[in-house]
């Protein structure tokens, strides 16, 4: 009997915020495999099945055991915060499956549940910051060289995108959003609206609207639960919100009574 391996994306930890997809999945499994806090935050919706619960550098060893398990017969759902394939686990399952042979029709079968990222979930709490191209860079250089995460945000500051990074910092990783802010005042006015929203729509959310120049100053609220929208050349605030204009202002008169 072939089992089935889920990858659930339970968007960013209130329920109200992830899909009836997600909780199916999860209903459906009788097991949940998954990096500790993560399950922590299903942990109402997961009584009464076999829980696997991992440490933060686990994955590889996630990967395989929920792999093991779905090939033995098993509903698995291996979840993840936000969605499981913008920067989660389902890439790591399909290379490990990939390894081995796997075959997409065989034995386990796999899907991939999508939930709201970060920069959804964050962007929705800041206003209307991705009207526009957008990039979205991870500053984590444990599996991507530093030199080529400097490209790549070179490449955007260049293309005057909007952009969202995902772990801005944490204990060991302290020059890398540095130097990012530093690459792109070189692009940017030190006055570029700038949000950082730490653990979105969970009990320790919070917010902070400043700019590029002052992003420094906040540096208590960047960490691995947090991530940074920085606007493009034609975003502004306004009363505590972030805009970026879609362009609409071209074509038409938006207050007629104006």
């Amino acid at each position: 009997m072939a089992g089935k391996l889920y990858i659930v994306g339970v968007g960013p930890g209130h329920h109200d915020h992830m899909t009836f997809g997600a909780r199916r999945a999860i209903d459906q499994s009788d097991t949940i495999v998954g990096y500790e806090t993560y399950v922590n935050l299903v942990q109402d919706l997961i009584s009464g099945k076999d829980v696997y619960r991992y440490a933060m550098t686990q994955e590889v060893e996630r990967a395989r055991q929920c792999i093991e398990l779905a090939k033995s017969g098993r509903t698995v759902s291996l979840v993840s915060s936000g969605d499981p394939g913008i920067y989660g686990m389902a890439g790591l399952i399909y290379e490990t499956l990939a390894g081995q042979g796997w075959e997409p029709s065989g034995n386990p079968q796999v899907e991939i549940i999508p939930g709201v990222s970060a920069l959804n979930s964050c962007a929705s709490i800041i206003g209307s910051p991705l009207m526009t191209d957008f990039a979205v860079i991870s500053m984590s250089d444990l599996l991507v060289p530093w030199d080529v995460i400097v490209q790549r945000a070179e490449a955007a500051a260049r293309g005057d995108f909007v952009i969202v990074i995902y772990n801005p910092s944490s204990k060991k990783r302290i020059h890398q959003l540095r130097d990012t802010r530093e690459l792109l005042l070189k692009y940017r006015k030190p006055t570029t609206p700038v949000a950082i929203i730490k653990g979105a729509y969970r009990q320790s959310q919070s917010v902070v609207l400043t700019d590029l120049a002052s992003m420094e100053n906040h540096a208590d609220k960047l960490g691995m639960i947090s991530t940074v929208i920085i606007g493009n050349s034609s975003t502004y605030t306004y009363k505590d919100l972030m805009i970026n204009p879609r362009g609409y202002r071209s074509k038409y008169t938006l207050n007629p009574a104006d």
